[in-house]
């Protein structure tokens, strides 16, 4: 394909197939895969679709490619993604950016003058778009409080174990780093305003899986205070039975309220004081922002890896232009969450004290 960005990926499991059918949705040619492990080469090629398999991350990046995912566990994301922004290719790392502020921030450095971004990927939901357009638009009145939840129930067994679960691999955070995330970015991307200050509760529900201590997070709770004075709430929990990938997010306003929930991503709640609403996502009545982002004629569902597929498109639309698409999260946006999570850590140590959120990124 004439002018096809060439791209390579480091990880063949489920999160760099993934971003592999993203990357040939946006026309671009998988060049090659990186294995666990060499003998892992060819294993990866085939999961992803490359064309080969590659020993090393030099070797991928010896192959004339322009773009790298990093799709491996957080705790390689800083020195992955590190020889690749030094070989001069664009990146796109997996969430978190890394497992602490000090190691984000590297990154956010390093990736001067490179594209740089993290799939934060809930963005790409056309109601997330038309919420966020309706709120800059003035339509919720003064916004009072914001709150909601991302409730998984894939760890809620006493054998369901997974690498994330190891601290040395994964990070000291598991759930709010893994999905808390997720939702305190779109809390701040939907309102346009931060979180300066938190107070939060962490619990290990299984002390230990696979005959190991656990020393990760199960679940999580948070009040907060944006920079507003917005006042807020938000439970996470990997251990919440019955619960798939349940991110709802609900904003509350003097003239209007907004609710989105990520398991059924075509809906937008809208309550006012006189009748409550459902919008749906319909072309012919988005917003600009919204209609940008949206794929399918109203009527036929569109989901996360068509959120995943836009947001991978504005990354590379991003490499071709040399503009950034409005809402392309970045690596700033990567340390932004990792310093949340710092946050939250630290209060839940101090048995929920209000912690300040310190912010390199404005």
């Amino acid at each position: 394909m004439t002018n096809a960005l060439r791209i390579g990926i480091v990880g063949g499991g489920f999160m760099g197939q993934v971003h592999a059918h993203a990357a040939r949705v946006a026309g671009a040619e998988v060049v090659g895969a990186v294995g666990s492990s060499p003998d892992r080469a060819d294993a990866a090629a085939a999961a992803t679709g490359a064309l080969k398999g590659y020993a090393s991350l030099d070797d991928l990046l010896a192959a004339d490619v322009d773009l790298i995912h990093v799709c491996t566990p957080n705790n390689s994301h800083l020195p992955v993604s590190l020889q690749v922004l030094k070989a001069g290719k664009h990146v796109i790392c997996e969430k978190p950016l890394a497992t602490s502020v000090s190691d984000a921030s590297d990154l956010a450095s390093a990736a001067a003058g490179r594209v740089a971004t993290v799939p934060f990927v809930y963005r790409y939901h056309p109601m997330v778009r038309e919420l966020r357009a309706r709120i800059a638009a003035g339509e919720a009145g003064t916004i009072s409080t914001v709150h909601g939840s991302y409730l998984q129930d894939w760890l809620a067994g006493a054998d369901d174990d997974n690498w994330r679960v190891d601290d040395e691999t994964g990070g000291p955070s598991r759930a709010f780093a893994d999905i808390g995330s997720h939702w305190c970015d779109l809390a701040e991307f939907v309102t346009g305003d931060r979180l300066v200050a938190v107070s939060a509760l962490t619990r290990t529900l299984l002390e230990s899986r696979g005959g190991a201590a656990v020393r990760t997070e199960d679940l999580a709770t948070a009040q907060f205070r944006t920079a507003t004075g917005v006042l807020g709430t938000i439970v996470i929990s990997q251990v919440a039975a019955g619960r798939k990938n349940r991110l709802y997010l609900e904003v509350s306003g003097t003239e209007s309220s907004f609710g989105f929930d990520q398991e059924d991503p075509d809906r937008l709640w809208q309550g006012r004081r006189g009748a409550s609403s459902v919008l749906v996502r319909d072309p012919g009545t988005l917003s600009p922002d919204a209609l940008r982002v949206n794929r399918l004629p109203a009527g036929h569902a569109q989901g996360y890896q068509d959120a995943f597929n836009f947001f991978v498109a504005d990354t590379y639309a991003a490499v071709s232009s040399g503009s950034t698409p409005d809402g392309l999260p970045v690596f700033a946006d990567g340390l932004r969450s990792a310093e949340v999570v710092d946050a939250v850590l630290r209060s839940a140590a101090a048995d929920g004290d209000w912690t300040t959120v310190t912010s390199q990124v404005r």
